[in-house]
C-alpha cells in the first residue's frame, strides 16, 4: 500500500512539475559510488542506518492527541484527585490554622476593595467567598489565594464608570458581574487549550513596572478618602494630577483624617515591631509571625470599636463617614444579566483586564512555587481563575485573581494544601450572616488606610531595581517606562506600553544577533598544578617536565569565538579551523527576523578572508559588477594576494530549534553567492549539532546534507565521515570478557598499570569517528581502513557491536563540530593540508 501511494505521489509530482529529490545525490541508484557507504566488516557487526525524514503523517500524528492522552488531559483538569486521597489530619491542621489566619484578612481587606471597584462593600466578601471556595479544585498551587485585589479592584472601577458614562441606566453590579463572566470565559478558554505559556511573554521588568505603577495609583487614590477632604476631584484622572489636586485641597481635610492616618501608621507600627521582636526571639518568631498578620484585623476591630462609640446614637449623621448599613446573606445571588450593550461599551478593555487578571496570578504562583518546592502548571491556573469568575457572578461576585499579600500570609502559616482555602470559605460566609452589624461602624478613613498599607509591598525596592541593572540595563529603562507612564497617563496605557516595549526590544535582539566565527584551541585538564591524564591520574604540567608523547594524546580540540565575545582569555590564539574552512556558529534561532543579518555577517568575513578561485573570471573590465570593479588600471591585485580559496563551510546550529522558509531560502541564495565566487570549484556545506527532525528535513529539501555538484563535472569522488557508537556499552558480556582478558594478563605480567589501562580501553571512549575512503580508480567505497581501525583495536577484537550514530543518507550532518570540521578537511582540495 505504501509503494502504491508513492508511486501515484510521485507521478502526480513528476505531472505537476515538483522536484521531489531536489539536488539529492543520494537519491540516485548508485549510492556506493556517491559515498553512502553501507559497511559491515567480517569482526564486527556494524548497522547500516538511513535516518528516516518525518513527513506530514507524522506531524499530524504528533500533534493528534491519543485516547491515553486525552483522558488524561480530562484527568488532569482535576488535579485535586491526585492528592486527595492521601489527605490527613496533618495537613489538616496546617490548612486550618492558614485558612482561619487568611480568611480574618480576607474580610477587611475585600470590603476595602470592593470601593475600588466602586461597588457597595458587601460585594468584596461575595467575591472572597466563591474564589477560595472554588479555586481548590483546579489548582496547582496550595499558596495563592484568589479573591478581590487591588488592581484589578481599581481597573473594574474605572470600567465601571466608563460603561456607566454611556449607559446612564447600567447599575455597577450588573456591569461588574457581566465584565467577570466575560473574563472569566476568555481565561478559562485559554486554560482549555494549555495556552499558558502566553505568560512567559510577559517579562519580569514589565511586571514590576505594571505593580509599581498600579500601587502608586490606588495608594495615592485612597489618601482622599484617608484624610476626609471634602473636595469634588476625581480620584480616577492621572496619578500625577491627583497627587497635585491631594496637595492642592489638603485644608478641607476634617476629622476622618484622625482615624485614616493614625488606622494607617498604627499598621506599619505593629508590622516593624513585629519584624524586630521575631530577629530579638527567634524562638518565638512564629508567634510573632502570627501577631503581624493579625495586625488588619485588630485595627480594624479597634477604629470601629472607637467609631461605635463616637457614633452609636448618631447613626444619621455620623461623626465621619463609616460603611452604613451592610446587607446580611447573598442578597445579590442570580443568574447574572448579560447584557450586549453593556459587553460593547467596556469591549476596548478587555485586552488590559485580561492581563491583569493573569499577570499578578501566575507570577504570584510561580514564585511561591519555586520557593516552596513544586511546579505550578499556568493552563491549569488559567482554568482555576476562570472558572472562579464564571461562578462568581452568580453570587453576585466581580472579577478576582490571585492575591500577593494575602498569599504570602497563607504560606507562612503553614498551608499544607489548596483544600485551605474551603476553610477560608467557612470564615467569609460566617462574617457575610453574624458580622454585618458590626460592619455598620467601620470608618471609611481607616479602610482607605488598610489599601495604602497593602498596596505598598507592591512597591518594587530600590534594591531590585539596582539588581535588574546589574543583569541588564536596558530593564531598568523598561521599568521606568511602565513606571512613569503609568503615573502620567494610566494603568492600562502602562500594561500595553511595557509588553510593547519589552516585546521590540525581544524583536530587536532576534533580529541583530549576530552569529560568531569559531576558533580552535588546543586544551588540557588540570587540577591544581597537575594535568588530568587519560586514566584520570594526575601528571606532571607545565614547567615540570617537557610533554611527551603521552601528553599530547591528554589534550582535546574545543571551538571559541575567534573574537572572544564569551568572554574568554584574549591571551589565548585561537587557530584558524583550516585554510578556507569557517564555522560560524549562531547565537539564537535561524529564522524570518534574523536571517539577512546572519548570512550578511557570514558573507562579508569569506570575502574579507579569502580570495576568489578564478581571478581572471572577468575577461574584460566592463564585464565586472558595478560592486566588483577590482584593481585600479595597471594593477593585477590578484596575482599578490596570499589569501586562501574558499572551501568550505561549517554551520553550529546548537542553538537553533526550528527554521522557516525564509531563511531557508536566505542559505540557498547564500550558497548560490558563493559558489560563483568559488566557481569553477564548489562551497560543500556542513551542518553539526542539528537538534530537530524537522530542521533536517527543511535543509535537505533545499538540497543541503550532502555535496554541492560542481557546474562542470558534477559530483566529485568525496570521503564521507561518519561517526559510530557501541550498541551493547560498558555492561556487555563483550565487556565482561575484556575484563576477564585483563586480568589474566595482569596475572601474568605483573603489570597494574597496564591492566588498567586495558580495562579503561575497554570502558571508556564508546564513540569513534570512522574515516571511509574512496578508490580514485574504481570510484567505489573500500572498507580497508575501516577493517584496520576496527580490526586492530583490541577494545573491540570482534566482541563488540557498533552502529552509526545518524543517519548515513545526509552525510553532512554532522553529530558535533569535530567530525564536522574532520569531514570538511577529507573533502576539500589537495592544497590543504590532512589531518
Amino acid at each position: 500500500m505504501g509503494d502504491k501511494s508513492t508511486k501515484v505521489g510521485h507521478a502526480l509530482a513528476k505531472g505537476l512539475g515538483i522536484k521531489v529529490a531536489y539536488r539529492d545525490p543520494l537519491g540516485a541508484s548508485d549510492p556506493v559510488t556517491r559515498g553512502e557507504s553501507a559497511f559491515s566488516v567480517g569482526t564486527v557487526d556494524t548497522y547500516s542506518y538511513n535516518e528516516p525524514e518525518p513527513s506530514s503523517i507524522d506531524w499530524v500524528r504528533e500533534v493528534t492527541p491519543t485516547g491515553a492522552q486525552f483522558v488524561n488531559y480530562l484527568i488532569s483538569l482535576f488535579p485535586f484527585l491526585n492528592w486527595i486521597g492521601r489527605y490527613n489530619l496533618q495537613w489538616f491542621v496546617g490548612d486550618l490554622v492558614a485558612g482561619i489566619t487568611v480568611g480574618a484578612v480576607v474580610v477587611p481587606q475585600g470590603m476595602a476593595y470592593a470601593q475600588l471597584a466602586e461597588l457597595p462593600v458587601q460585594f468584596g466578601l461575595y467575591s472572597s467567598f466563591m474564589g477560595v471556595l472554588v479555586y481548590w479544585f483546579f489548582a496547582t498551587s496550595k499558596d495563592i489565594t484568589i479573591g478581590p485585589v487591588a488592581v484589578m479592584s481599581t481597573l473594574t472601577g474605572t470600567i465601571v464608570l466608563q460603561v456607566q458614562d454611556k449607559i446612564p441606566t447600567a447599575e455597577p453590579h450588573e456591569i461588574a458581574s457581566c465584565l467577570a463572566i466575560i473574563l472569566g470565559g476568555i481565561v478559562c478558554f485559554l486554560g482549555l487549550i494549555r495556552m499558558g505559556f502566553i505568560v512567559d511573554f510577559i517579562p519580569l521588568p514589565a511586571i514590576s513596572a505594571f505593580m509599581t505603577g498600579s500601587a502608586i495609583n490606588i495608594a495615592t487614590g485612597q489618601v482622599k478618602t484617608m484624610l476626609g477632604e471634602s473636595a469634588g476631584f476625581s480620584t480616577r484622572d492621572a496619578t500625577y494630577l491627583v497627587i497635585i489636586n491631594t496637595l492642592k485641597y489638603l485644608p478641607t481635610a476634617g476629622i476622618d483624617a484622625a482615624m485614616g492616618v493614625t488606622a494607617c501608621a498604627m499598621l506599619y507600627i505593629i508590622r516593624s515591631a513585629c519584624t524586630f521582636a521575631a530577629k530579638k526571639q527567634p524562638h518565638r518568631a512564629k508567634i510573632w509571625f502570627f501577631i503581624s498578620t493579625l495586625r488588619t484585623v485588630f485595627v480594624i476591630l479597634f477604629y470601629t470599636m472607637i467609631s461605635a462609640a463616637v457614633n452609636l446614637h448618631r447613626k444619621d449623621d455620623p461623626m465621619f463617614k463609616v460603611l452604613g448599613s451592610v446587607p446580611r446573606g447573598f442578597q445579590n445571588a442570580g443568574v447574572p444579566k448579560m447584557d450586549p450593550k453593556i459587553i460593547s461599551a467596556f469591549s476596548s478593555q478587555l485586552p488590559a483586564a485580561v492581563i491583569v487578571l493573569l499577570i499578578e496570578h501566575i507570577a504570584i504562583s510561580k514564585s511561591f512555587g519555586r520557593v516552596n518546592n513544586y511546579t505550578i502548571d499556568p493552563s491549569q491556573e488559567f482554568i482555576g481563575i476562570g472558572v472562579t469568575n464564571l461562578l462568581g457572578p452568580f453570587l453576585g461576585g466581580y472579577p478576582s485573581t490571585g492575591s500577593f499579600s494575602r498569599t504570602a500570609i497563607k504560606s507562612k502559616a503553614g498551608v499544607r494544601s489548596p483544600l485551605a482555602g474551603l476553610i477560608t470559605a467557612i470564615v467569609v460566609l460566617l462574617a457575610i450572616y453574624a458580622l454585618t452589624a458590626v460592619f455598620f461602624y467601620i470608618p471609611s478613613a481607616s479602610l482607605s488606610g488598610v489599601i495604602i498599607h497593602a498596596v505598598g509591598d507592591l512597591i518594587t525596592s530600590p534594591n531590585t531595581v539596582y539588581q535588574f541593572w546589574r543583569v541588564s540595563p536596558l530593564d531598568v529603562l523598561i521599568f521606568f517606562i511602565g513606571v512613569f507612564v503609568t503615573v502620567f497617563s494610566s494603568i492600562e496605557d502602562g500594561i500595553y506600553c511595557t509588553i510593547s516595549v519589552s516585546a521590540a526590544v525581544l524583536l530587536f535582539r532576534v533580529a541583530k544577533a549576530r552569529g560568531q566565527f569559531l576558533g580552535r584551541v588546543k586544551i588540557h585538564s588540570v587540577v591544581g598544578d597537575h594535568l588530568l591524564d587519560g586514566d584520570g591520574k594526575y601528571g606532571s604540567f607545565g614547567g615540570a617536565k617537557a610533554p611527551s608523547d603521552d601528553d599530547e594524546n591528554h589534550h582535546r580540540s574545543i571551538f571559541l569565538p575567534s573574537n572572544h565575545a564569551d568572554g574568554s582569555n584574549p591571551d589565548i590564539e585561537l587557530e584558524q579551523p583550516y585554510p578556507g574552512i569557517f564555522i560560524y556558529r549562531f547565537s539564537e534561532g535561524f529564522n524570518y527576523p534574523n536571517a539577512n543579518h546572519y548570512t550578511d555577517n557570514l558573507v562579508q568575513n569569506v570575502f574579507q578572508k579569502t580570495r576568489r578561485t578564478n581571478p581572471h573570471a572577468y575577461a574584460n573590465p566592463g564585464d565586472r559588477p558595478w560592486n566588483d570593479a577590482g584593481a585600479k588600471r595597471g594593477k593585477d591585485a590578484d596575482t599578490e594576494d596570499t589569501r586562501p580559496l574558499l572551501q568550505a563551510v561549517i554551520l553550529d546550529f546548537s542553538s537553533v530549534n526550528n527554521v522557516d522558509t525564509t531563511s531557508v531560502q536566505n542559505l540557498i541564495d547564500v550558497r548560490n553567492q558563493l559558489d560563483l565566487y568559488a566557481s569553477p570549484r564548489s562551497v560543500q556545506w556542513h551542518f553539526a549539532h542539528i537538534n530537530n527532525r524537522w530542521t533536517k528535513r527543511a535543509l535537505a529539501a533545499a538540497g543541503f546534507g550532502f555535496p554541492t555538484p560542481t557546474s562542470s563535472d558534477g559530483f566529485h569522488r568525496w570521503k564521507p565521515i561518519f561517526s559510530v557508537a557501541e550498541i551493547e556499552g560498558s555492561a556487555s558480556a563483550a565487556a565482561h570478557a575484556e575484563l576477564i582478558n585483563n586480568q589474566r594478563e595482569l596475572a601474568q605480567h605483573h603489570d597494574v598499570e597496564s591492566g588498567l589501562k586495558d580495562q579503561h580501553q575497554t570502558t571508556e571512549h564508546e564513540t569513534h569517528t570512522i574515516e571511509t575512503t574512496s578508490s580514485e580508480e574504481s570510484g567505489v567505497i573500500t572498507e580497508d581502513k575501516l577493517q584496520r581501525d576496527l580490526t586492530t583495536s583490541k577494545a573491540y577484537r570482534g566482541r563488540r557491536k557498533v552502529a552509526v550514530v545518524q543517519g548515513m543518507n545526509r552525510p553532512f550532518f554532522h553529530i558535533d563540530l569535530t567530525s564536522a570540521l574532520q569531514s570538511a578537511v577529507a573533502n576539500s582540495s589537495d592544497d590543504i593540508p590532512a589531518l
